[in-house]
């Protein structure tokens, strides 16, 4: 941020100008007994050196993923990042990467959400894409909402959602519906890390939609193809949430399995965890769904001349539209995010996508695989995973988080807050940021904790 001084001939002209004598008119409007009125006790003032290094010692004692090994996931992942991005989405043409409500002049934007769409639909086997949700979370609830209009005849139906499903994901729903009267039916996991069929089976019938995730929280692929043939198409709207984009460059499409809605998070593709956000929500569907989607559509033209050209195809905000017909009134798109997730696709093609996905799976293999060897922690579920899963560590899974954590070790996410039932258990992830050094190390320093405890 630029440090603009003003001179008193700046402020009196300031002032002149809304018919103001005095700064002190400007707080006219503030109670006088709230205001201060002594100085406030400051430190004196240090060089720009003196201050940058103060204010790295401070930086140096956050636990981040500079200085420690990560093995965290949950929907958030450590991958690597292109330096090629940050200068891209830095140039002037993208600096207002905002909502277009003029869309013809913003081309290039335009355009780099029509990339951003056609690639999504490319990864997840949908037919369209919206210029992307807030998050993963949203996009799902969104999806929900979408499913009762898209399901009208049957809106009464129950929304049966797989507990294995994103805890997030499952809170954000609840709140989208909790004043809408609709019910929520939560279905099991089984002892594999599924969602179990047999629930499915049972309520199924009449329902508006079913919510899972691919993989699941617990780092599950679902078999999606057996889930579909429990469903009648007509009745059921079935929804998919991918909580890590990088799965669908290995994992069949969800949509090669009939279902509806495919939605999730793409923060994955070129975008930094952070400090959980900002995410990048994409959302799929069906052609013949397009008018009932959230969100908005940019599409592929050409002008009068017979030039390529690019537009805003739908806006389904109600600013857009009449309000009761609008379908969302989410306020913008992630533009900045869906860039990051274009330009990191593009750069990495069809191959090297394929290949990362490859190398995150034969990572958490292998990883597994040292896992199962020590004595002291298991396998909680069987079900084949792509780059997370749980393990069980026969103790409370606090204190070895914590010791690990001083060794520089962010070992994993513990899941007793979300499933009481796996109060000894945490969450596992292994991404190519993670080398065999590490994880011979993590599997050995683990083991001691656990050991100790």
């Amino acid at each position: 941020m630029p440090y603009l001084p003003h001179s008193e001939q700046d402020i009196k002209a300031m002032l002149a100008e809304i018919g103001l004598k005095d700064i002190e008119d400007l707080w006219d409007s503030i109670p006088e007994h709230i205001r201060l009125r002594s100085r406030v006790e400051l430190p004196d003032p240090v060089t720009d050196p003196e201050l940058e290094r103060e204010l790295g010692k401070m930086a140096g004692e956050n636990k981040c993923l500079n200085n420690s090994v990560c093995f965290l996931g949950g929907g958030y992942y450590h991958h690597y990042i292109p330096r090629a991005i940050d200068y891209l989405v830095a140039k002037g043409e993208f600096a207002t990467a905002y909502t277009p409500y003029q869309p013809e002049v913003s081309q290039g934007t335009l355009q780099a959400i029509f990339e951003f769409q056609t690639m999504i639909c490319e990864l997840t086997g949908m037919e369209v894409s919206n210029a992307s949700m807030y998050d993963g979370a949203s996009a799902t609830a969104e999806a929900v909402l979408m499913a009762a209009r898209i399901r009208q005849k049957n809106g009464t139906g129950p929304i049966l959602v797989s507990k294995a499903l994103h805890p997030h994901y499952q809170r954000v729903i609840e709140t989208y519906l909790r004043h809408s009267g609709r019910r929520i039916i939560t279905l099991e996991y089984t002892k594999e890390g599924f969602t179990s069929l047999e629930q499915i089976k049972e309520n199924i019938k009449g329902a508006l939609c079913i919510v899972v995730g691919q993989p699941n929280y617990f780092g599950a692929i679902e078999p999606l193809n057996e889930i579909q043939t429990l469903i009648d198409p007509q009745q059921t709207a079935f929804i998919v949430a991918v909580p890590e984009a990088l799965s669908l460059g290995l994992l069949k499409p969800p949509g090669e399995f009939a279902s509806d809605i495919v939605c999730g998070e793409g923060m994955s593709l070129g975008i930094p965890p952070s400090f959980g956000g900002p995410g990048l929500g994409f959302f799929t569907a069906r052609q013949r769904d397009v008018r009932r989607m959230p969100g908005r559509i940019a599409g592929e033209t050409t002008d009068k001349d017979g030039r390529t050209a690019f537009v805003l195809t739908l806006a389904t905000r109600e600013q857009h539209i009449r309000r009761a017909r609008a379908t969302s009134n989410i306020c913008t798109n992630q533009g900045l995010m869906s860039l990051c997730a274009t330009i990191y696709l593009s750069l990495l093609g069809k191959k090297g996508f394929t290949r990362l996905a490859r190398l995150n799976l034969s990572k958490a293999e292998y990883l597994k695989t040292r896992l199962k060897a020590s004595a002291c922690v298991d396998l909680t579920f069987s079900a084949p995973t792509f780059n997370e899963f749980i393990v069980d560590l026969g103790t409370d899974p606090k204190p070895v988080l914590e010791r690990l954590s001083e060794q520089g070790i962010l070992a994993g996410i513990p899941l007793a807050h979300h499933y009481p039932e796996l109060d000894r258990h945490i969450l596992v992830t292994a991404t190519e940021m993670v080398t065999k050094d590490d994880m011979d190390q993590y599997v050995d320093k683990l083991t001691e904790a656990c050991k100790t405890h």
